[in-house]
């Protein structure tokens, strides 16, 4: 039983979405289409158009139904992190994780302000109790050398904006626009001056940096970096800031680099691989019981973001009524009136909250709090939670590290140090071990364990096989939005987020991760099957549109009909 079950006032509510006119609306065009489809068995004529226009027609049907289920049931989750005042000293410590893969695709200095945003956050004891990691599978010494620089101005930008109470604490976002200053607000203005004047500098030796640079005149800081290629290194891991002065939990949290070893004879799985090197490597270090993941190009737009997460995580009787916390995907610099649909509205709205009403909300890959165990593998049982019985299984599952086993036995069974580490910089020879690209072989990591391969779409993957174990997820919308991001503001870039997307999708649907199988052999929950229907089966819609929008042209052109005819009596 969580926490929040020990105090009087609750953390979180869940609360049902009346929405009877659109239920009644999507029943009535439900019954359109099934009355469309009976006139056409009973009128069959055997026209090879007609017979085109059925089987398009079922398909459209059936693709409602699935959208009529995914709707049906929507909630919203209320979060009251106020009501955690009581309970500071109980609150959990959470590690961050940012990911990274192109310094050209995504500039540091992009990097840099989700990460400033990040150490800038309101928690309590936010030096012990937060730790943000940024993987870097560019292997770039410019990406190092900006979260170095970052580092060193957070040291004024944390204070300042703890200071003057920032709402938006990415620097490039608060400083894009001049807050109106009052009279007495001399000191704010000298500050406000002076931290603009600092970031500017940031952002200039920032994109002045160049990589040959660095590693002629580094001083040695870069000197792993030589001789590196991207696909092909070792292991690099950089503390950046250890906040270990920090004995009251004044500062800002954490931060360490990790690029892990890559080879060309083994396959590193992306982004999935990254965020499991991640795992394990943070596992080492603080071993934090939750983790948040963001891509590099999505800052945080609350800083009480961590807190509204917590009342959800905590706020339940039962911790596997929530295996994760999901925030919608809110993007700033939109095209006018959203022509590419980046803004995905109608999927959050509509859609959304109707899945979050059923076993949970998807995974989306970013701006998601997890529970550590979960993606262990954690199976839930009757009693609760189920773990790992013998060394033997911890070692089929997570590998030889015999420290990293210690380590995911104490998140399993509860008993995490409540004592930080005083130095993590001595973890970091261990860390290197686990981040090895060798050290997934022979265990369950991208299968049971972790984030899942065998997809493009592991995100999904990931939250689907969490889903499938048991556990419930939650959709968590606050204002202001938790997090924002840079959606693709042009075609092909549009394009090519659907195609991956849609790849992902068709990946998981022929695959033995099918849902169908998934509900038939484990927990999924059957409307959350379909739910899971909705999404995967979208790219196979293509060949029916375009068949059905084609019947009209033809059928002019051969001066057919495959519409039903209205029958005229006098």
């Amino acid at each position: 039983m969580e926490a929040a079950a020990r105090g009087n006032k609750k953390l979180q509510e869940r609360v049902p979405i009346r929405r009877t006119a659109w239920r009644l609306a999507d029943l009535a065009i439900l019954f359109l289409l099934l009355a469309l489809l009976l006139h056409r068995v009973l009128h069959d004529s055997g026209a090879p158009w007609r017979r085109a226009a059925l089987a398009c027609e079922a398909w459209f049907t059936f693709m409602w139904l699935l959208n009529v289920n995914a709707k049906w049931s929507p909630v919203r989750f209320d979060t009251f992190p106020e009501n955690l005042a009581e309970r500071i000293d109980e609150l959990p410590a959470v590690d961050m994780f940012v990911t990274t893969a192109d310094p050209v695709l995504e500039p540091p200095l992009v990097t840099v302000n989700t990460v400033l945003s990040l150490l800038a956050l309101d928690y309590p004891a936010a030096g012990e109790k937060l730790a943000c990691y940024v993987s870097d599978d560019g292997c770039s010494p410019l990406t190092c050398y900006a979260l170095r620089e970052a580092a060193r101005f957070a040291r004024t930008w944390v204070p300042f904006c703890r200071r003057h109470g920032v709402a938006v604490r990415a620097p490039f976002r608060y400083f894009s626009s001049t807050p109106e200053f009052g009279p007495a607000d001399g000191k704010f203005l000298e500050d406000w001056t002076f931290m603009k004047s600092e970031y500017e500098k940031l952002v200039h030796r920032i994109e002045d940096a160049d990589e040959p640079s660095l590693l002629r005149h580094g001083g040695g800081e870069f000197a792993e970096f030589l001789d590196v290629e991207r696909g092909n290194h070792p292991t690099i891991i950089k503390v950046l800031w250890d906040n270990n002065r920090s004995r009251t939990g004044d500062g800002f949290p954490r931060l360490i680099y990790v690029s892990r070893e890559k080879s060309p004879n083994l396959h590193h799985h992306y982004k999935a691989g990254a965020m499991n090197a991640l795992t394990r490597v943070s596992a080492l270090m603080t071993n934090a019981p939750f983790m948040l993941n963001l891509d590099c190009d999505m800052f945080v737009n609350n800083p009480r973001v961590v807190l509204h997460a917590m009342c959800l995580l905590l706020g339940f009787d039962d911790e596997i009524s929530c295996a994760f916390v999901q925030t919608p995907q809110k993007f700033y610099g939109a095209l006018k009136d959203d022509p590419f649909g980046n803004q995905l509205e109608v999927s959050l709205m509509k859609v959304g909250r109707g899945i979050a009403g059923l076993q949970g909300i998807f995974y989306c890959g970013t701006g998601c709090f997890h529970r550590r165990k979960v993606i262990y593998g954690m199976r839930t049982g009757r009693e609760g939670t189920t773990g790992y019985s013998s060394n033997k299984e911890l070692h089929s599952k997570f590998g030889s590290s015999n420290n990293f086993k210690e380590s995911a036995r104490d998140v399993i069974y509860g008993n995490l140090s409540t004592e930080p580490i005083v130095d993590i910089s001595s973890c970091v020879d261990v860390a290197k071990e686990v981040a090895a690209c060798n050290y997934e072989i022979g265990t369950c990591w991208g299968q049971e364990v972790g984030w899942v391969y065998g997809s493009l779409t592991e995100d999904v993957l990931t939250g689907q096989r969490i889903h499938a174990a048991g556990w419930r997820s939650t959709l968590m919308e606050i204002e202001p939005p938790a997090f924002m991001g840079c959606a693709p503001n042009g075609g092909p870039a549009c394009l090519t987020q659907l195609k991956r997307w849609a790849s992902g999708f068709l990946e998981i649907l022929i695959s033995r991760n099918n849902p169908i199988l998934t509900t038939t052999f484990k927990s999924l929950q059957f409307r959350q099957c379909l739910a899971y229907l909705h999404s995967y089966v979208w790219p196979v819609r293509a060949p029916f549109e375009l068949c059905y929008a084609l019947l009209g042209p033809y059928c002019l052109l051969s001066n057919q009909s495959f519409l039903p005819k209205v029958l005229l009596h006098h």
